[in-house]
């Protein structure tokens, strides 16, 4: 689209112009920046007012699509004296009489991906720059018809695959169906190698100038699924795959962005499956995704079946689940049908497909597969609607080694020094004036945000782990200060450890 020195200049405009993410946020304040979260642009074009500056000018020609002075757009880009001709010719601005308008999205973007580690403080960094995407649709409530070959820009869902991807330093990392660039963005901070794939030519051509703007390496490759990656393997892999459950469409009319040519949630299953041979030992593939609820088939069964034969641990956690009809309905929104004859029609395609298919519900959340090379691996399946602490990738990324602890056998629990982790705090709960509380519950401040109620044993056994003395010199001391059997005591609260060391919530001095 454009040569390394085109991009280098443009680069440079949006430095000399102030166009990054700090600033342009300082600049439409708090209410723009809640505007746009909104799909709505008044609130920022109402501090922006009629400035022509060159900062206000990028502002309102990318990220909130307004038509612009031709004068004030040649002086925003005039790092070189051909950049705003070249823009043109590359049909990234199209030029309008005496305004400008943008057929591209390029805007500032920043994100705060590694979080705080539950095991100890946070690193300062967040991976920004500039993303290039198609126009965002639906702006001021002006809807329109998304194109077969529409690129997404940064959407909630991807922002929850950078917050829930485990940020780890590896060797090579795998952004599977890369749309726009952003995990690429993400990954090649923490990764030497990145690659990223995707069926979209489109989307591979704004990747490969999101991934130039910020000046970082990542080899994208044409593609389906793993077939561009054939026998080679990654220690990372992530993806937020076209998980959209929608009807066969003709040629032409799938939005590629978001719905694959496979039946129901058959895609999603299809890259589980296929991941294994494609993961290093200890290597993890972290799906952002959509599962299918069956009538009268455990989806817990059915979504951990995916990976049953792969030798791998997997861990699904449900995050929300939609009826069928408020599914149908965010997406057919999605793609720009809302208040058009089509609607009412489209509406009832996707409910006779669904019965087809025997789908009653959609669940939504993560699923994690890691090669951690276990005799047995470790499944792990379930519902967790409830707030977590963003981002979480951080938890995730300690999750493997909190399932080893929890494993251990009894005897090298009760050898072992443990700590409660530092985000675990208590709280207590009872009647108002009551000398003694109902219920003490320790709870994570961090990940998941688990908590546990507990009772006088476990309370002292966890309250007395600081990492100076072994687990069974603990239990043994509990156990006198009960006059309690010893045994006895081991074996009501090593159950409730081992979900302890689960959870993260004790850990390793």
């Amino acid at each position: 689209m454009l040569t390394p020195v085109q991009v280098r200049d443009l680069r440079s405009a949006f430095t000399a112009a102030n166009y990054t993410i700090d600033e342009v946020i300082d600049r439409i304040g708090e209410a723009g920046q809640e505007g746009l979260g909104r799909n709505s642009t008044i609130p920022a074009l109402d501090v922006l007012g009629e400035t022509t500056d060159p900062q206000a000018t990028l502002v309102k020609l990318w990220p909130l699509q307004q038509e612009v002075p031709l004068a004030a757009a040649r002086a925003a880009l005039s790092a070189s004296p051909e950049l705003f001709d070249v823009l043109v010719d590359a049909d990234i601005l199209a030029v309008d009489g005496d305004v400008v308008r943008a057929l591209v999205d390029i805007r500032p973007y920043g994100s705060a991906d590694d979080g705080a580690s539950p095991s100890g403080p946070a690193p300062e960094s967040r991976a920004s720059g500039w993303i290039v995407s198609d126009l965002t649709p639906g702006l001021d409530q002006v809807t329109t018809r998304t194109r077969p070959d529409y690129v997404l820009g940064v959407s909630p869902a991807s922002t929850s695959l950078a917050q829930m991807t485990m940020r780890t330093a590896v060797g090579s990392a795998l952004d599977l169906g890369t749309g726009c660039g952003v995990q690429s963005l993400h990954l090649t901070r923490h990764a030497d190698r990145v690659v990223a794939t995707d069926i979209n030519p489109r989307a591979m051509e704004l990747a490969a100038l999101t991934a130039a703007l910020n000046d970082v390496d990542v080899d994208i490759r044409d593609g389906s699924l793993y077939e561009p990656v054939a026998g080679e393997r990654f220690d990372l892999i992530v993806t937020n795959p076209p998980y959209v459950m929608s009807p066969p469409t003709t040629e032409g009319e799938r939005l590629v962005y978001r719905e694959g040519s496979f039946a129901g949630d058959g895609l999603v299953e299809a890259v589980v499956k296929g991941a294994p041979e494609h993961l290093n030992p200890g290597g993890s593939l972290q799906v952002l995704c959509n599962w299918a609820i069956l009538e009268g088939q455990p989806w817990t069964e059915r979504v951990a079946g995916w990976a049953e034969d792969s030798g791998c641990d997997v861990w699904v956690v449900e995050r929300e689940r939609l009826d069928i009809y408020n599914y149908i309905e965010v997406w057919l929104t999605d793609a720009g049908l809302a208040g058009s004859p089509e609607w009412k029609p489209r509406y009832r395609e996707w409910i006779d497909y669904f019965k087809q298919l025997g789908i009653v519900g959609v669940g939504m959340g993560w699923i994690t597969l890691t090669r951690a090379e276990r005799t047995t691996p470790d499944v792990q399946v379930e519902s967790w609607p409830h707030a977590i602490a963003q981002p979480v990738g951080a938890a995730l990324a300690e999750h493997q080694a909190c399932v080893t602890n929890s494993l251990m056998s009894d005897d090298e629990l009760l050898a072992h020094h443990w700590k409660l982790a530092s985000h675990v705090t208590q709280e207590t709960l009872g009647d108002a004036g009551a000398e003694d509380p109902q219920h003490i519950v320790l709870r994570s401040a961090s990940g998941l945000r688990r908590a546990t109620e507990v009772d006088t044993v476990l309370g002292g056994v966890l309250g007395a782990c600081d990492g100076e003395l072994s687990l069974g010199q603990i239990t043994d001391a509990i156990a006198v200060l009960l006059e309690a059997d010893a045994s006895a005591v081991r074996a009501v609260v090593l159950p409730k450890l081992r979900q302890a060391l689960r959870d993260g919530m004790l850990v390793a001095p």
